[in-house]
């Protein structure tokens, strides 16, 4: 396969070794090796992962049943289930196929085989109400769904038919096909498929926008690609043994587990769904040896540590790799003085950003507490300042702004959110308040979005809002992110009843968790005269967290 090298700085810019800081454009280079991209415009991610030279034999593994996928096999299925999406199901280039399922072995066949397609994979939370998924599915109005016997009621009203995981009792659903029957049945051998590019869409993952419903974020084959090039240039063992605890609905989890595992020839053993002790089960049985958290589940290792440590055998464990949400300087020593054999690597990423960003990838880099690590490679940062739009250096605090090859092509329908997000010159404005040191690591320091981050899952305020609003008892209301130590940040509600009104907190609150997934229940109710709003009539969420947070 033909490759390309990715460009570099300019030959005008005198970049600063140290830092990776050119003065003349201001802007930070990655100090990582450079990228190496396929030259091929015409090729679709599942066939770059394909040719990979690996000599791995296990794929993945079900924690719970022991049930092994090989690598071979896991080729085989994607061939089948492919062939019989586009000869039996009529499924097309272009065509929008939706995933809800929990984690299993079947999520890597049913998107491996969907891109060989062209068609576009998006996928859904499965904690999400039937509404919630419905909004979504106007939105990109899918061809097929994927899911399970359990979940297929959430897509009654849809009418979209549906493929299930394993035959199950359904009731009022399209069943047009069961994917364990599918990854068994013979190819028809008629390969007539449309020629996929670079630049067409692979998937759409919906990234909970600020304001409003969340948002379909449109990658192309080139952009997974990109990080696809990214895994194989880091050059993991393949005996290693991932354990994938976070959800594959997630970029987290589908990019790196559900594709990038498969590129390496690195065996992962996936959890249907996330349980502090069964995934320390899962680490002694499986002698896993490097786990992907989510900060929270970091904290519940660090305050169960004895109990887990009395229970099981960690031994294989040997490194945690944690994203979703910043690691503090606190939480990573607390960690490394429970588990000091266990080394702990930050990383940084966006929906947005496809997994580029940056990351901690040496025991020598992890000393830098705090950080989110150096920029991945291939992979342009600038600080902008928020209010003046001054590009800064190192050491000065403003938003992040990233460029490369795996940044998005946009939000799906939705110019306004695209051009406000991703500029003219491809710069992704990340709504995230960063510095970089002078050696090149980049910190978060805050959001400037205002999105809640609950246990790695992010909660838009705005929608809560426009939910309490719908309530007969309620003027105003507001919600902000409220600090906790074990899930990060909760949403707290501001609430302005009408003057008559003897509204309480449990009723607020039961009103919200009837509407909305678990993860963005409201947990606390504060009441208050009138809602803070600015000139031209802005929510001062910043006056309400300093009210909220005060009394702390």
């Amino acid at each position: 396969m033909a490759h390309r090298e990715m460009a570099g700085p300019p030959q005008s810019c005198l970049v600063d070794s140290r830092s990776g800081f050119c003065r003349s454009n201001s802007t930070f280079y990655s100090k990582r090796t450079p990228l190496t991209l396929p030259a091929n415009p015409s090729l679709d991610v599942t066939t770059f992962i394909s040719s990979q030279p690996h000599r791995g034999t296990t794929a993945f593994i079900d924690a719970a049943t022991g049930h092994r996928l090989s690598f071979s096999d896991l080729w085989r299925a994607v061939d089948r289930v492919a062939d019989y999406l586009h000869h039996e199901i009529g499924i097309r280039k272009g065509d929008v196929v939706l995933i809800l399922s929990p984690n299993s072995i079947h999520v890597p066949v049913v998107c491996l085989s969907v891109m060989s397609l062209g068609a576009v994979l998006t996928t859904a939370n499965t904690l999400n109400t039937v509404g919630e998924i419905s909004k979504q599915i106007s939105d990109s109005n899918p061809k097929l769904a994927f899911t399970t016997p359990d979940l297929a009621p959430k897509l009654a009203d849809s009418a979209i038919p549906l493929v299930l995981e394993r035959v199950g009792p359904t009731r009022g659903v399209k069943v047009v096909g069961i994917l364990s029957e599918m990854m068994k049945k013979e190819p028809s051998g008629k390969r007539v498929r449309e020629r996929v590019n670079q630049d067409d869409t692979a998937v759409m993952l919906y990234s909970s926008g600020t304001t409003g419903p969340s948002k379909g974020v449109i990658s192309s084959h080139g952009n997974l690609t990109a990080q696809m090039a990214r895994f194989v240039s880091d050059k993991w063992k393949e005996e290693e043994i991932f354990l994938c605890t976070v959800p594959m609905f997630h970029t987290f989890g589908l990019i790196c587990f559900a594709m990038g595992t498969v590129a390496l020839g690195t065996t992962v053993v996936i959890l249907r769904r996330f349980e502090l002790h069964d995934m320390m089960a899962a680490v002694e049985k499986y002698r896993a040896t490097i786990l992907a958290l989510a900060p929270p589940v970091v904290v519940a290792m660090i305050n169960g540590a004895d109990l887990i440590k009395a229970k099981y055998d960690l031994s294989s464990l040997r490194m945690v790799r944690c994203g979703g949400a910043p690691l503090s300087k606190e939480v990573t020593e607390g960690f490394l003085e429970k588990y000091p054999t266990v080394d702990i690597f930050a990383g940084y990423a966006l929906t947005e950003s496809n997994g580029a960003g940056a990351s901690i990838e040496s025991v020598e880099e992890s000393r830098r507490y705090g950080a989110a690590g150096l920029l991945s490679s291939g992979v342009e940062a600038r600080i902008v300042d928020p209010e003046t739009g001054r590009v800064m250096g190192a050491n000065q605090t403003g938003e992040l702004w990233l460029k490369g090859p795996s940044i998005a092509k946009g939000y799906f329908r939705n110019k306004e959110a695209t051009d406000e997000t991703i500029n003219s010159e491809g710069w992704l404005k990340t709504g995230d308040l960063c510095y970089i040191d002078d050696d090149g690591f980049l910190f978060v320091v805050d959001r400037l979005k205002e999105l809640i981050k609950y246990k790695g899952y992010q909660v838009p305020p705005a929608e809560l809002e426009a939910l309490l609003m719908t309530h007969p008892d309620i003027l105003d209301a507001a919600v902000i992110p409220f600090p906790d130590k074990e899930a990060g940040q909760y949403p707290m509600a501001y609430v302005a009843r009408k003057l008559e009104s003897n509204l309480s907190e449990k009723q607020v609150i039961d009103f919200i968790s009837k509407q909305v997934a678990p993860y963005k229940k409201i947990r606390k109710v504060a009441f208050i005269n009138s809602i803070p709003k600015s000139v031209s009539g802005k929510t001062l969420r910043k006056d309400l967290i300093k009210l909220a947070t005060s009394k702390l």
